[in-house]
């Protein structure tokens, strides 16, 4: 029987990496993150998952390059709110391991993209309201992690550098960290 969860936002987190000015990665948080998950560890195959990001939380630890990837030339924020993910399929590549086929939307451009996705472990844990603890829980612990050209999504400001090199490298590697609770019910 298919089980529903959701993400924990204080514990759930995407992460991005994008070369800069040809030498090194630069990496970028979003800390809220939301989302859905129906899964049955008896049948994890007829798992989905629903995804979504609050672009306005970026942060790459410096607040000038921060304002720059939330402005038109990048993410634009103001017009293009949330990043989302909503998954069609999943194709199992072990007991813990999976690809998770779905669609991905940044700046109202959605294409496909596949998820490498692996289930951390289940645990029964405390759920603190407030000072009491309301729990025990069920937790999961999931990380997927993909690859995509940033250009396919519009995300396409770049400067040229002297000799042919360019500020920001086209591939983007995204990581999901998810920490999801089982609903009552």
């Amino acid at each position: 029987m298919t089980k529903r969860w959701f993400f924990e936002p204080g514990h759930t987190a995407a992460e991005f990496s994008v070369r800069h000015m040809m030498v090194t990665n630069v990496r970028g948080h979003f800390k809220n993150v939301h989302g859905t998950l129906l899964f049955d560890p008896a049948e994890p195959a007829a798992a989905s998952v629903e995804a979504t990001i609050d672009t306005a939380t970026l942060w790459t630890g410096e607040p000038a390059r921060d304002a720059h990837l939330m402005s038109a030339d990048f993410l634009d924020v103001a017009n293009f709110p949330t990043i989302a993910f909503k998954s069609e399929r999943v194709e199992l590549l072990g007991a813990t391991d999976a690809n998770v086929h779905g669609l991905l939307t940044i700046r109202d451009v959605t294409r496909p993209v596949t998820f490498r996705a692996s289930l951390l472990g289940m645990w029964q844990t405390p759920w603190w309201e407030g000072d009491v603890d309301r729990g025990p829980k069920t937790r999961a612990g999931f990380v997927g992690k993909t690859c995509i050209n940033r250009h396919d999504f519009g995300v396409s400001w770049n400067s040229i550098l002297d000799r042919g090199g360019v500020v920001v490298g086209n591939d983007v590697e995204i990581t999901l960290d998810a920490e999801a609770i089982l609903e009552e019910g």
